[in-house]
């Protein structure tokens, strides 16, 4: 029985999908509450890092086993961007600005138009929207800047509900699982279509049986 127990083990961590998703935002805008908020259920509205922090967890995506590392950067001021190494690292990029702050939004922009044209999943989401009375950005400004970076966009409360938080990570995910799909699909394409064009060149030419003997 613990035999049974143990390859049932093994064939789901064989199996398990692992998706890394880089935050990126200006400083206090809520990164780390948004991802501590989606991994644990709970929220900490303060949070004091001087480095970037690495979350490792495994998350149920539509009932399946995901297992997610997040890297949560710490910018030190409004022109500190992260690097082409950090970005290459994520399979994902999560984009985040403040309702309540213009500068924060201005920072995502240059990075999202930036890096519209790569090959990772980018998701914009505008946090703290239960701050409606203290709002500088519009729904609509983050409708428009999503459509320019080709991603979808939320607005959400890390302070308020875990679910909407929670959506935002699993439709990255779920992006990321897609685009990673159609990649392995193009490259069996162009790899059968390479093996399909050797086969038609070799039927052209004679066969070793049609040559004359000796």
């Amino acid at each position: 029985m613990s035999i049974m127990n143990t390859k049932g083990i093994r064939r789901k961590k064989s199996s398990l999908s692992e998706v890394k998703v880089i935050v990126v935002g200006a400083p206090g805008v809520g990164k780390s509450a948004l991802s501590v908020r989606f991994l644990t259920r709970r929220y900490i509205g303060e949070y004091d890092h001087q480095s970037e922090t690495r979350y490792k967890h495994e998350v149920l995506v539509d009932n399946e086993p995901v297992l997610f590392e997040i890297l949560d950067t710490c910018p030190k001021g409004a022109a500190d961007f992260p690097s082409s190494e950090t970005l290459h690292w994520a399979d994902g990029v999560l984009l985040v600005y403040s309702i309540t702050d213009r500068q924060s939004f201005s920072y995502v922009k240059k990075i999202g138009l930036s890096l519209s044209n790569c090959d990772r999943p980018l998701y914009l989401v505008a946090n703290k929207n239960d701050m409606v009375h203290l709002r500088q950005i519009s729904a609509e400004e983050g409708t428009i800047l999503a459509r320019d970076c080709d991603c979808c966009f939320s607005e959400v409360a890390a302070a308020e509900q875990v679910g909407p938080v929670a959506t935002v990570f699993h439709d990255l995910c779920k992006a990321v699982l897609a685009a990673r799909r159609k990649s392995k699909h193009s490259l069996l394409e162009r790899m059968l279509g390479t093996r399909s064009s050797n086969i038609k060149l070799y039927a052209r030419g004679k066969s070793d049986s049609a040559l004359p003997k000796d």
